[in-house]
């Protein structure tokens, strides 16, 4: 019995091992309120635009121009990131999220919201993202330092991925009883609890990167690095396609809960809860783990692919539920080894620019599939919509197996050291 106490104390300590810094502490608590109202926003937005129009297409749109600026824009926002000390930008771009989460409230409560309204809101909180997505996922490193770099990735996948199981339950409730409308409003009073933990944090127990300086060409530099180093490319490949295609639960889900199993918006949060419960237990399983192996990208990919086809054709709201599940477990691993492996095998002076890119493949490139899937969900049906992101997932897969034998290939005629 003392030898299992030893073990689990152990594998806990390794487990929450970043949540023993102080600064990661308090913005993990910061984040925790904050994401949860993020979530409640995700779902009032969408059934917001679904009660106002009743079409796939105009939800896709609104996903889409949330995400238009982070496609277009993507790589200064690195830039700004990597020139500027990374507590003072969020200081403001979480401000201002919170703002805009007010504005939309208080439009919806009036009775006076009207769907280009949603639009305007949603593109100008993309641009916001543009300077805090990066930002914030280089930030993590900067609190805890590399050697716990994946597994405070991983523990803040698990967060959000609890808040997408509380912020839907809540919305949910809210909805049935007050309204649309007090989503919107406490979101937008979470994101100051984000403001004040900013605020406690001591900057002399932070890993500070150096500030870039500025000069011409920043933003080509950027470019030229990642076409220059395969092993950033690949990840960011990967990610390109499945957040075309595969990331677009917030346009498949809403039309799967209401044209196939004829749900309300308590069949939406569900399923999106659901996805959030597989992720917050394969966050805790994978927080553990050491630094993984680029060729595991793979293999996550695959698997999630094969889940969501899963999730796409279950006969029922419950049994769906369940297979979103899978999906969240899934999906939170690859994610969590994709972001890792960019930020430990790039540069410290490119690291802003490259998780950019990241935020572009993972967020940006939703602007694109955010309307397919929309119209194809009209065209095919809502089931062949969520299938087309498994599919999407298997191919990436693919390139992903077939770019690490190239490379692989390269490094042995090279006589270079394979690491694997």
């Amino acid at each position: 019995m003392g030898k299992l106490l030893t073990y689990v104390k152990r594998k806990s300590g390794e487990t929450f091992s970043s949540l023993m810094v102080r600064n990661y502490r308090l913005y993990y608590i910061g984040q925790i309120i904050s994401t949860s109202g993020t979530f409640m926003q995700t779902v009032s937005q969408g059934w917001l635009v679904l009660k106002l129009t009743n079409s796939g297409t105009a939800l896709g749109v609104v996903v889409a121009l949330q995400y238009l600026p982070i496609l277009v824009l993507g790589p200064y926002g690195g830039v700004i990131a990597d020139r500027y000390p990374k507590r003072k930008i969020l200081y403001f771009t979480q401000s201002i999220a919170g703002l805009l989460a007010l504005i939309l409230g208080i439009l919806v409560a009036t009775n006076i919201v009207r769907l280009w309204m949603v639009f305007v809101l949603a593109f100008l909180l993309g641009l916001n993202s543009v300077f805090d997505n990066p930002t914030r996922q280089t930030f993590h490193i900067e609190l805890v330092g590399p050697d716990k770099l994946r597994n405070a990735v991983t523990l803040y996948s698990t967060l959000v991925n609890l808040s997408r199981v509380i912020g839907p339950a809540v919305a949910a409730g809210l909805i049935a009883t007050i309204g649309i409308a007090a989503c919107f409003i406490l979101n937008g009073i979470s994101y100051f609890a984000v403001v004040i933990m900013l605020a406690l944090m001591h900057t002399d127990e932070m890993h500070l990167s150096p500030p870039v300086p500025p000069f011409k060409g920043q933003l080509k530099e950027g470019f030229k690095y990642l076409l220059s180093t395969p092993i950033i490319g690949f990840p960011l490949l990967m990610m390109a396609l499945m957040g075309t295609f595969t990331y677009e639960f917030q346009v498949s889900l809403p039309l799967i809960a209401q044209n196939v199993f004829k749900s309300d918006a308590s069949g939406y949060a569900f399923l999106t809860s659901a996805m959030g419960v597989g992720a917050v237990v394969g966050g805790l399983f994978f927080a553990g783990r050491k630094r993984g192996a680029p060729f595991k990208l793979v293999t996550a990919a695959l698997l999630l692919g094969f889940a969501i086809l899963t999730a796409a054709f279950m006969p029922s709201l419950l049994f769906a539920g369940v297979a979103m599940v899978i999906v969240g477990f899934c999906s939170i691993n690859f994610s969590s080894l994709g972001n890792t492996t960019l930020q430990l095998e790039c540069s410290p002076e490119m690291r802003g620019r490259v998780m950019s890119f990241w935020a572009i493949a993972f967020l940006g490139m939703t602007t694109i599939g955010g309307p397919i899937v929309g119209r194809f969900a009209e065209v095919a049906g809502a089931r062949w919509a969520l299938a087309l992101g498994g599919i999407a997932a298997l191919v990436a897969a693919g390139i992903g197996a077939v770019t690490l034998r190239n490379l692989q290939t390269v490094k042995v005629n090279t006589k270079e050291p394979v690491e694997m």
